[in-house]
């Protein structure tokens, strides 16, 4: 049986997925092709914007997604009772270097 009252989604059951990517202008002062792109969780909302082509973005965020969905996994380990960290972190559990 569930804590949560029933009006609330189970956003803890729910992954990250990449909702859309859509061409837009460029930023002022910027140049070249820009995409605007939309991950969801649930009701949760991340919205962003890089450049580059359509077929190049997609893989970047798509990449985003998978790493965003092994955090959620971990942090979900973690509350679970196991550490959630593994003996070899990542650059990317330390907070180094990543764009987004």
């Amino acid at each position: 049986m569930s804590s949560a009252p029933d009006s609330e989604p189970d956003l803890l059951g729910q992954p990250f997925r990449l909702d859309s990517i859509t061409e837009v202008p460029a930023p002022d002062g910027a140049e070249g092709t820009w995409q605007r792109y939309v991950i969801v969780q649930g009701s949760n909302t991340i919205n962003g914007l890089r450049s580059g082509t359509l077929a190049d973005v997609k893989v970047q965020i798509e990449d985003v997604v998978r790493h965003l969905n092994e955090r959620f996994v971990k942090a979900q380990t973690a509350s679970a009772g196991g550490s959630g960290v593994s003996g070899r972190n990542s650059y990317r559990s330390r907070g180094g270097n990543r764009r987004t």
